[in-house]
């Protein structure tokens, strides 16, 4: 067990979050998440896990941002940065309720953004392993994070990150008994919305997956597993299909979750069952083949393009593990049924012939190395690990080593052998974009947002600032363009983050 999961009230509340419960944020002495407190103990220890990181003096003010039993969680000012750890209660006074921090009317500019909005068209970027291609981005963030340019309000409620693209934002939510799709202009400004279908209201409720924006096309795909096909400049329908209906899709309990991956003229999607993975002409909806040799139920996690020694692959965690079908037919190649169990809801990464893929409910991750046989390609079980325990928020890998969400923080495993580098709470368990060296760390509880060095010589985070917005928040932070996408329930937030030399 790392340092960070060492004390009793984060192993306490490591069993709430298996069993699935939402920790209070309450507690016995009445503070709770938002409130502002005074230090009244001559010193107060702040800790992540049992290492000492500030002596917090008496007189000192801190901002609640979490609650655990004998323990709160606070943002507190070291050396001009803001930094978060976990104090006795015991040290702390609340001096008035903190009001959430003001954010300027929805679509209003606070900076001037950059004139180009860059391409991300699809789930987790380019080229879907959650990197942006820009450049000369901020490596620290002052007080209070970086400048504003807009926030907008009236996209619904859930969990899709944005796609962007040709100057247009689409984003998905739930909004009354309908998911709608909303097309927003680079200044947050709504260019159209329309109705997708009906709204998601089981536990959790709001939409799920992304859209995927190809050819002016845009794809959505529904919980329920309606897959429509807009007019991206218009938000005219121009074609659907019924995953359960026309492919006798079989799914978990909490819906579809998957966006789907453009592959040339196809439209990949994962129905479950028989017709485990099926492709789509994208023009007209038509099947142009179903897997064979598959059966499976889908799980939540969408599906990546991969290219080993010249044979073109699809890759997916479905119920039964890590699979990989040939995208040309969709024969089964392999899989790797090591990681497996709960909800899979994070996509796959590939890197110079490895695969790996991670679960949460203590299942932890696998990685495979591909070896080509026979015109075919094998995947080769190298190693496990109980590192990686994750539940929503997905990984990156960079320069030989994974970066992801593990339990309630953050991992560095090394890519070939597993090992690991190390583990750090952060901003606590969330969903990470990579950018520029930088990992973009974007909590699920509380708004919070880090940025952190991408090296394996330590967890060093170097800005943290937080967003209002209601429950969970699951979205993943988006980079592109210059700018940070942050979405939080009914809240789309866009954020400068250019350096001096900036490029996208």
């Amino acid at each position: 067990m790392s340092k960070l999961h060492a004390t009793a009230f984060t192993v306490t509340a490591l069993a709430t979050v298996y069993i699935g419960s939402i920790l209070a944020q309450t507690s016995s002495s009445g503070l709770k998440a938002g409130d502002s407190a005074v230090v009244v103990s001559d010193t107060a220890p702040a800790l992540i896990g049992n290492e000492i990181i500030a002596q917090l003096k008496k007189g000192e003010h801190v901002r609640v941002v979490e609650v655990r039993e004998s323990w709160a969680g606070v943002e507190f000012n070291a050396g001009g940065q803001t930094r978060t750890g976990w104090v006795e209660q015991k040290h702390l006074q609340k001096t008035s309720v903190a009001t959430p921090p003001p954010v300027p009317a929805p679509t209003t500019p606070t900076s001037p953004l950059p004139e180009k909005s860059g391409e991300w068209t699809q789930w987790r970027g380019p080229n879907r392993d959650g990197k942006s291609p820009d450049v000369g981005l901020l490596k620290t963030w002052p007080q209070g994070g970086p400048p504003q340019g807009w926030r907008a309000t009236g996209i619904g409620v859930g969990y899709s990150s944005v796609a962007v693209s040709n100057g247009t934002v689409y984003i998905s939510g739930d909004i009354g008994d309908s998911l709608m799709l909303t097309a927003l202009d680079t200044m947050g400004k709504k260019k159209w919305q329309v109705r997708h279908g009906p709204s998601w209201n089981t536990n959790p409720a709001g939409s799920r997956g992304s859209p995927v924006v190809d050819s002016g096309r845009v794809y959505l795909l529904s919980a329920q597993g309606l897959l429509n096909c807009y007019d991206a400049p218009t938000g005219a329908g121009v074609w659907q299909v019924d995953l359960k209906r026309d492919f006798g899709g079989v799914q978990e309990q909490w819906g579809y979750s998957e966006s789907p991956l453009i592959y040339g003229n196809l439209l990949i999607v994962t129905p479950g069952g028989r017709n485990c993975i099926v492709a789509l002409n994208k023009a007209t909806g038509q099947p142009v083949w179903g897997s064979t040799g598959l059966a499976d139920t889908a799980h939540h996690a969408s599906a990546i393009a991969v290219e080993f020694q010249g044979l073109p692959m699809i890759v997916q965690m479905l119920k039964g593990g890590m699979v990989a079908a040939d995208a040309r037919n969709g024969r089964f190649l392999w899989r790797c049924a090591r990681a497996v169990g709960g909800a899979a809801c994070a996509s796959p990464v590939y890197s110079n012939g490895y695969c790996f893929g991670a679960t949460g409910y203590n299942n932890g991750g696998a990685c495979v190395r591909l070896q080509a046989v026979g015109g075919t390609v094998q995947a080769q079980p190298l190693w496990e690990t109980k590192d990686m325990i994750c539940h929503h928020g997905g990984y990156v890998i960079h320069d030989g080593y994974i970066y992801g969400n593990h339990l309630e923080g953050w991992s560095c495993l090394e890519l070939g052998t597993g090992r690991v580098m190390w583990n750090a709470r952060g901003v606590g368990k969330g969903s990470l974009c990579f950018a520029d060296g930088m990992l973009y760390t974007f909590s699920e509880r509380g708004g919070q947002v880090g940025l952190v060095q991408a090296t394996p010589q330590g967890f060093q985070q170097t800005g943290q600032f937080a967003v209002s917005g209601q429950g969970q928040s699951w979205a993943y932070p988006v980079v592109i363009g210059g700018r940070l996408y942050l979405r939080y329930g009914d809240n789309l937030y866009c954020y400068d983050v250019r350096g001096a030399d900036f490029k996208s």
